[in-house]
């Protein structure tokens, strides 16, 4: 992305309240200035909205819905259990028609997002994974896990759907960041986001390792619960 990308990211950032809404004719343009003009106008009218939606500090957006299906291989099975030492970012639970939710948090201290997933068990504690969108980076956009490890995205549009995908891993340490060598990394991670009608969304995730092949693909649908909701 290049500097006048960024510097709309940072305007777009800039233009959040201190309470309240900002009016829906601006909404929230740091995902839009992500993309070109033309990709933009590429998506569904449902997808523009729900990703300029603009959030007031603290406040909240519900998805509610269920995983469709989720295929791992014995290898993504190990990631999945090994990467419970750094927060369990990967989804571990299998069945289709596992109830999931979905929190959208804006966080006005660093002019990201954190993002809270929940997926239902149906004995025990539900797993819950915790990560941060934050606008920044080379391409603009990164998503962070905890333990200081985070990984660059970049978007695209591709069937009218939005893609995201890992441009890159690093730590963050002692206030310099840090890239991951490729073999501690699993490998290129993408998310994709489309329309199904009706208010409803499909999320894919599909985790490749150039050596082991697909480790983890996830397909889940989801429709917002309660839109605006304050924290």
């Amino acid at each position: 992305m290049g500097q006048e990308a960024r510097a709309i990211v940072r305007a777009a950032g800039a233009c959040l309240p201190a309470g309240g809404l900002a009016s829906e004719d601006l909404g929230d343009l740091r995902f839009r200035a992500l993309m070109t003009e033309a990709q933009w106008a590429a998506l569904p009218l449902p997808i523009r909205r729900r990703f300029s939606k603009q959030l007031a500090a603290g406040e909240t957006i519900i998805y509610v819905g269920e995983v469709l299906g989720t295929r791992m291989t014995s290898a993504g099975r190990l990631l999945a259990e090994a990467a419970r030492l750094i927060g369990s970012p990967f989804p571990r639970i299998k069945g289709p028609g596992t109830a999931c939710v979905v929190a959208v948090t804006e966080d006005r201290a660093t002019g990201g997002q954190n993002w809270t997933r929940l997926y239902v068990r149906r004995h025990g504690f539900p797993q819950i994974i915790h990560s941060r969108k934050r606008f920044a980076g080379p391409t603009g956009l990164e998503e962070c896990i905890g333990f200081r490890i985070g990984m660059a995205l970049t978007i695209t549009v591709s069937d009218e759907a939005l893609v995201f995908r890992s441009a890159g891993y690093f730590v963050t340490l002692f206030g310099r960041r840090l890239p991951l060598p490729a073999w501690a990394t699993p490998g290129s991670l993408t998310v994709t986001h489309m329309e199904a009608g009706d208010g409803r969304f499909i999320f894919t995730l599909d985790v490749v390792h150039p050596m082991f092949g697909a480790l983890i693909s996830q397909k889940a649908v989801f429709r917002e619960a309660a839109p605006d909701l304050g924290g």
